[in-house]
């Protein structure tokens, strides 16, 4: 059996930006794949924390995340700093190559 997750997201993370989408259902009912959006945020202190407000308020459980080099390290630091415990195994690096 495969597993559904109903609130996760996707994060692109580059030196100056992340571009992150969320997918939930929908909260008319009306389009059973559910509904996603799309966002770009910076990558000083204060956009990181309303990327972590964004996926707060959508309810996101889990988080997939791609990026090259270091830039990843912060925005798992201030996501999982601001969730519950075990919010930061959620999180998960898709890309583990250096842009060299």
């Amino acid at each position: 059996m495969d597993v559904v997750l109903t609130h996760c997201a996707g994060l692109d993370v580059h030196k100056k930006s992340i571009t992150a989408c969320r997918i939930m259902p929908d909260p008319t009912g009306r389009d059973g794949e559910g509904m996603s959006e799309l966002e770009r945020f910076g990558t000083m202190t204060i956009e990181l924390l309303a990327l972590v407000v964004w996926l707060t308020a959508a309810g996101i459980t889990h988080v997939a995340m791609e990026s090259t080099g270091e830039y990843w390290k912060p925005v798992l630091r201030r996501d999982s700093s601001q969730h519950t415990p075990g919010y930061q195994d959620r999180i998960r690096r898709t890309s583990y190559r250096s842009a060299a």
